[in-house]
């Protein structure tokens, strides 16, 4: 048994008026003896369910975003040392009920020349969702395989790359069969929407659910030096717009006195209001990105062209959002996006 955990753990569960917040540096330490698995089982499966009860602060959540740096995968800066990586934070236990446009976002982007990342794993708890890597396979992009090196070609000959976590972080896959025995979600499950494996110049977009979490990682984030993000009230906690109604974005904004700002992002107003597109099966949502890659217009091209339009305007390729939405049109309905899908594919093999 480690002592030195077992006074951490008694400060995060200390119950209503004796919990402690942890410092920087202690949740730093506390995440590296659980990935490390110095801890005991006892030991990090209680403090996982007070950490969580307790509510981790941005502080907290900063160190322990130290700690993943230090131990996680990194990848390189780029050889455009001025060029700016957007990293995708999406929730690494999937989708269940309403299907992903990310995959198309995120190939759009990069086709315009925006350098992307993502990272996830494989289907886990607690919603055993469909998991981005299970998306991406179906679409001819296996990132299993590729070792280190490999990723940081493919992120420097394509402008895209995809970190598999399973192989490239297997410290942190240690931890998941805790969130199936404690039935929630841990502090973790915010920590990997904001962690980015890229050393560089990074935008760093955030999807979340409750507004405590868009406050407790504009904090962390800003701990930490990273100043260029957005959080988005998506889709399942994704980083996807919703056609049903307005999506709330925190988009850093370094001129206004606070350092971000707020924007409704509302489809009404662009012709988009529509129902958000279900996920049926896997099966059916490959048919429907293949489709979208061919430039059908269907209700997910809709949704492609709503959520690519306000990624190339917040990512600086479009001057606004009318423009964006005309670019993301012109980017798909003339094959460059597919063609970016297979450009990708290609440097993978």
């Amino acid at each position: 048994m480690s002592n030195e955990f077992r006074e951490l753990l008694k400060k995060v569960g200390g119950g209503q008026h004796t919990k402690k917040d942890l410092t920087r540096n202690e949740a730093a330490i506390a995440t590296h003896m659980m990935l490390m698995q110095e801890a005991t089982p006892a030991q990090i499966g209680a403090f996982l369910i007070a950490h969580r009860i307790k509510r981790p602060t941005g502080i907290e959540l900063a160190g322990m975003l130290d700690t993943y740096e230090k131990l996680g995968v990194t990848l390189q800066p780029l050889p455009n040392s001025d060029s700016t990586v957007t990293v995708f934070g999406l929730p690494y236990d999937g989708r269940s009920r309403t299907a992903p446009i990310i995959p198309i976002t995120a190939l759009l982007l990069s086709a315009a020349g925006v350098p992307v990342l993502l990272h996830g794993g494989d289907t886990m708890p607690t919603k055993y969702g469909v998991p981005l890597v299970e998306i991406w396979q179906g679409l001819g992009l296996d990132f299993t395989q590729l070792s280190a090196p490999q990723v940081q070609s493919l992120l420097e000959q394509t402008g895209f790359a995809f970190i598999y976590t399973p192989k490239h972080f297997p410290l942190a896959c240690g931890l998941i069969p805790y969130r199936d025995q404690i039935g929630k979600r841990p502090p973790l499950a915010t920590l990997e929407l904001l962690w980015s494996p890229y050393r560089g110049k990074t935008h760093i977009v955030v999807g979340y659910v409750h507004p405590p979490t868009e406050a407790m990682a504009r904090i962390a984030l800003t701990q930490r030096g990273e100043t260029h993000f957005t959080f988005v009230k998506g889709l399942e906690g994704s980083c996807d717009l919703r056609l049903s109604q307005t999506t709330i974005v925190a988009a850093s904004q370094p001129d206004s006195p606070e350092g971000f700002e707020y924007l409704k992002l509302n489809p009404h107003h662009y012709n988009f209001a529509a129902k958000d597109i279900p996920l049926e099966s896997t099966t059916q949502l490959l048919s429907q990105l293949e489709e979208v890659l061919e430039g059908k217009p269907t209700p997910m091209f809709q949704a492609a062209l709503w959520n690519g339009g306000f990624y190339l305007w917040r990512c600086g390729v479009c001057p606004d959002m009318a423009t964006g939405i005309q670019q993301a049109e012109a980017l798909l309905v003339g094959g460059k996006v597919k063609a970016q899908r297979d450009a990708i594919a290609s440097n993978m093999k």
